[in-house]
């Protein structure tokens, strides 16, 4: 039965990196909480399935044009020193204070999608014309110095924020990541998308380095089950985004994210007070 609930969420999971460029990694550490990991062991074994997921995601939508890899490296190169502080953080807290931290990002971020869905922001429903100007640096050193340094600084600031959440508690940050790029680089969302999946990967990779050898050790066997289902539905999920219109399945993942924060929540509250 653990196995294939594992399973069932991995595939949500990886629908929803695959085809919205994040969110679906926030759903992670609730799953394995719920198949009996401690928070400590649930937020470590969500990085692998969010990297693993997320590179999986990115390698198809970089096949389909999605993807500005020049933006996404130097955004996830940005985000690893937030990456390693907030791994390094996440060992020095209770785990109730782990698992209420988790609930409150989950209770926000749920709050956000719904206002989001209210105001009927669109998700994508195609393809956008791969746009030109959008790998000029930020910051050149030829012929002159030159910098765009309020960009630089939206990119700096939101990089670090997205690190910090990926080693604290083990999510993606793509529901942090997506908007970003949509605002400090001026992406559209379906090249914010992709673009997002490369930055995931770095800076789960990195928290996960930064994590080896420290707390308690997850369930293997789940997490490799969560894993692969969550990779192959990111592949299914990125080639879907070019097909469908994806406000549906936005709409349907806001409700389910509504959900399992309220669980998380009242999991976690009891050991808090």
């Amino acid at each position: 039965m653990s196995l294939a609930l594992a399973v069932a969420a991995g595939a949500l999971i990886g629908l929803s990196l695959g085809a919205l460029g994040g969110g679906g990694s926030i759903l992670a550490v609730p799953v394995l909480v719920a198949l009996g990991q401690g928070p400590s062991q649930a937020t470590t074994g969500s990085l692998v399935v969010v990297g693993v997921t997320s590179l999986a995601g990115a390698l198809t939508a970089y096949r389909s044009g999605n993807v500005l890899l020049g933006r996404g490296l130097a955004f996830g190169l940005v985000a690893t020193g937030g990456a390693v502080a907030g791994a390094r953080a996440s060992t020095l807290v209770a785990e109730p204070v782990l698992l209420g931290a988790f609930a409150v990002l989950m209770l926000g971020v749920g709050a956000l999608l719904a206002v989001r869905q209210w105001r009927g922001r669109r998700v994508t429903d195609g393809h956008s014309e791969r746009p030109s100007g959008f790998d000029d640096p930020i910051i050149t050193f030829s012929p002159t110095f030159a910098c765009q340094c309020p960009r630089a600084l939206k990119v700096l600031v939101t990089a670090t924020a997205v690190g910090l959440l990926t080693g604290f508690l083990g999510v993606g940050g793509g529901f942090l990541v997506v908007p970003a790029l949509l605002v400090a680089l001026s992406l559209p969302i379906d090249f914010a998308a992709g673009t997002s999946l490369v930055v995931i990967t770095i800076t789960s990779a990195v928290a996960l380095a930064a994590r080896a050898g420290a707390g308690a050790t997850p369930d293997w066997t789940l997490v490799a089950a969560l894993t692969v289902a969550a990779a192959l539905a990111a592949v299914a999920g990125a080639r879907l985004a070019a097909r469908i219109d994806t406000r549906r399945l936005s709409a349907a993942f806001t409700a389910l994210v509504l959900v399992v924060a309220a669980w998380t929540a009242a999991t976690a509250l009891p050991a808090l007070v």
